[in-house]
């Protein structure tokens, strides 16, 4: 169960402006459930360092979507039907599910 706690302080003044500025301390802030996983920079980097090969971010996203991880929105759409994407070759795929493993994103 997550429990949230917000407090607010609201005040009837005349304010001068239709900004309000808001500031609040991180250090405290436990941000470890932001993000999940890795960036597809830090998997192109891990199998760079660990295989010593690239893989693109159009490889990264077929993996991923074979693997149903959530994806963003790709707003890089072909402009055409008919065009084709090159599939990812077999050997960067597994590399590229080494990847994911070590960053906890699938199961072993």
């Amino acid at each position: 169960m997550i429990n949230n706690e917000a407090v607010v302080l609201l005040s009837k003044g005349n304010i001068s402006t239709k900004h309000i500025r808001v500031e609040f301390d991180l250090e405290n802030l436990d941000t470890s459930g932001f993000q999940t996983g890795a960036t597809y920079d830090e998997l192109q980097a891990w199998v760079q360092a660990n295989y010593g090969f690239h893989v693109t971010h159009l490889n990264i996203a077929q993996v991923k979507r074979k693997h149903g991880l959530d994806m963003r929105e790709n707003y890089n759409l072909p402009k055409s039907e008919e065009s084709r994407q090159p599939n990812c070759p077999e050997e960067k795929e597994k590399v590229i599910e080494e990847a994911l493993k070590h960053f906890k994103m699938i199961e072993s």
